[in-house]
């Protein structure tokens, strides 16, 4: 498969690009907003820190539950390599908002910081499916998650940038090619 166009490559992305990462991030997102609503704010920053690892096995669980498989292409797919490869480089990024946090003492600002990181795992999609989705997701997402931690008053700011990343995830399930369909030319 590595030896077929680009084309070729981003159609069986596709192929395996379901609805269930947004539909997950969506629940996840609206439970951290929730549970910011009652928490301290240094449990919601903590609770923060576990997103990105809690989006993927769900997505996986929503997808084997109908009967699909959330990577069709595998290994064998160099974009779907790409894509899994990105989650690292953004892990590896995590700790400058926890650094900062710490250094402030601002759970919100973990929040924040994994709001647009996790976000930001959206460009590679939007690369790898030929998608446009994927990048407005990841420039809006982050627009509006820092606005929100800007504008929405103490203590309903997690809650906030809760709220924009939902409405992103919200816009991509409406937004992204549907399974199987041809790039227009």
């Amino acid at each position: 498969m590595k030896d077929q166009p680009l084309a070729t490559l981003q159609t069986e992305f596709r192929a395996g690009s379901t609805a269930s990462m947004p539909i997950a991030g969506a629940i996840v997102w609206a439970a951290l907003g929730a549970a910011a609503l009652v928490l301290d704010d240094g449990t919601v920053g903590t609770l923060a820190l576990y997103i990105m690892a809690a989006i993927m096995p769900l997505a996986i669980l929503l997808d084997r539950v109908q009967g699909r498989n959330l990577f069709a292409g595998g290994a064998d797919n160099p974009l779907t390599v790409l894509f899994l490869t990105s989650v690292t480089g953004i892990a590896l990024m995590v700790p400058i908002g926890v650094i900062a946090a710490q250094a402030t003492g601002s759970g919100v600002l973990m929040v924040l910081t994994m709001a647009i990181l996790a976000g930001v795992i959206w460009i590679p999609y939007g690369w790898a499916a030929d998608d446009p989705a994927g990048l407005r997701h990841a420039v809006g997402r982050a627009l509006g998650a820092y606005a929100a931690y800007a504008l929405v008053p103490a203590p309903y700011t997690a809650s906030g940038i809760c709220a924009v990343v939902v409405a992103a995830y919200g816009y991509s399930l409406v937004a992204m090619r549907p399974v199987g369909t041809a790039v227009p030319a």
